[in-house]
């Protein structure tokens, strides 16, 4: 494959930026080599700076369920953009855009806009804190919620520890009030709880994790949360920045009907460009300012142009059979390539839920935690992942990252693919 100008572009990039890149996984080095720098992008296809052209399940790690520059999207932004990119006031598009998500959702009456899902979610912790007045939040070993402090803390020793810094410049006080658990593990919750009692304000979880493998969990674990939080009067916050609008219009909070106390979103809302919100009902939504106490601000939050690719895309998203459809797809995608490491006996799985699919390279049947991957199966992905990029089909560059398929994927798309993935497992399981 012929990389030339990406291999120029990166080592100019490096005189700029830390590690030639602005997010850390863009820099392939879990997989190796020099990152693919993307000139454009079209329905299901994407091409690179040295014209090769790729089937795409990366979907800019989620948010493009239409597909590259879908022309509906297009339009409405272009459109919007006319009359200015920015006000640092009210539009229209904020009002146009809540109203088709509360109206189409009963899991929240009232949101706010932000510029990215981390924000969304940092700003949910502060709700929770606000009002509860409690400090302590409980997080998931193998969930992602973002890179602000309280977050970015890995699991401690035991079922029931302090967690630990996962980033430098992480104070050990934000780490304190952050504790660990592990997914799927009632009673690691329960002896939390027991010996934290009053004191935490919120649980949060990925409610189909999707940062880390695909960590399905069982409707009747997250009963399970959504009861103990209930008991003890703490909230409970699905982040659902990949899974909302993904596997659903409800996200998972519609597929397993479980209610919880906040949500956050991301990605699919934007349509392509920075955005976030967190959402609960109108009692919680209250506290925050200028209503109530706790403040959280943004310049760009509500922007008009993200306002209107999102009221684009969740219009499509709302049409008849989107998400069966979308369902559909993956399911060929995956049962093929399922038939085909049976037939030859490879130790690889593949999982999905919806439209999202995730290789794991072993014999096991069932990940439910983070401790469920073994860290040195992920050198069958790195040939795996090469074997694609060759052959026309581009994945995120790390094992642990989830596939995305889309409207735009074809039956042509998916024939290829399974053509190509199949291949391609014979390759790596014939050294």
């Amino acid at each position: 494959m012929n990389n030339k100008k990406s291999v120029e572009l990166y080592e100019k990039a490096k005189n700029f930026f830390p590690g030639g890149v602005n997010s850390p996984v863009r820099a392939f080095r879990s997989v190796g080599g020099v990152p693919l720098f993307m000139e454009r992008g079209k329905g299901s296809h994407v091409w690179d700076a040295d014209g090769n052209e790729y089937i795409d399940y990366c979907a800019s790690w989620g948010p493009l369920i239409l597909g590259h520059a879908n022309d509906v999207v297009l339009n409405k932004v272009t459109s919007v953009m006319q009359k200015g990119t920015s006000f640092g006031a009210p539009t229209a598009m904020e009002n146009e855009l809540a109203e088709l998500i509360i109206s189409n959702n009963p899991f929240i009456e009232k949101l706010r806009f932000v510029s990215s899902g981390t924000e969304a979610v940092m700003s949910a912790i502060r709700l929770a804190r606000g009002f509860t007045k409690r400090d302590k939040i409980v997080k998931f070993e193998g969930c992602f919620h973002g890179h602000s402090d309280a977050l970015l803390v890995k699991a401690g020793s035991g079922l029931v520890t302090f967690g630990n810094s996962s980033s430098a410049g992480v104070t050990e006080a934000v780490v304190n009030d952050t504790l660990v658990l592990p997914l799927n593990n009632k009673k690691a919750l329960e002896e939390c709880f027991a010996s934290f009692k009053d004191k935490i304000a919120a649980v949060i979880i990925e409610p189909i994790p999707a940062n880390n493998g695909l960590l399905l969990q069982t409707e009747d674990f997250l009963r399970f949360l959504r009861n103990i939080c209930s008991a003890h009067n703490t909230l409970l916050i699905f982040d659902e920045v990949i899974s909302g609008f993904r596997v659903g219009f409800c996200g998972a909070a519609g597929h397993y009907n479980i209610k919880p106390d906040i949500i956050t979103y991301g990605k699919i809302i934007g349509g392509g460009f920075p955005v976030g919100a967190y959402g609960a009902c109108k009692n919680l939504m209250s506290h925050i300012s200028p209503d109530g106490g706790v403040y959280q601000a943004g310049t760009l939050s509500g922007n008009p142009v993200a306002m209107a690719a999102g009221v684009a895309q969740l219009n499509e998203c709302l049409k008849p059979d989107f998400y069966s459809n979308l369902e559909q797809k993956t399911l060929i995608l995956v049962e093929s390539i399922r038939k085909h490491i049976l037939h030859k006996g490879y130790s690889v799985n593949v999982f999905s839920i919806a439209s999202i699919f995730w290789f794991a390279f072993s014999d096991k049947n069932l990940y439910r935690a983070a401790d469920d991957i073994n860290p040195d199966s992920m050198q069958f992905f790195k040939k795996l992942f090469h074997y694609l990029l060759e052959n026309g089909i581009y994945f995120g560059p790390s094992g642990y990252e989830v596939g995305f398929v889309g409207q735009a994927h074809t039956k042509e798309d998916i024939d290829k693919t399974i053509e190509v993935i199949c291949k391609g497992l014979d390759f790596v399981y014939s050294e």
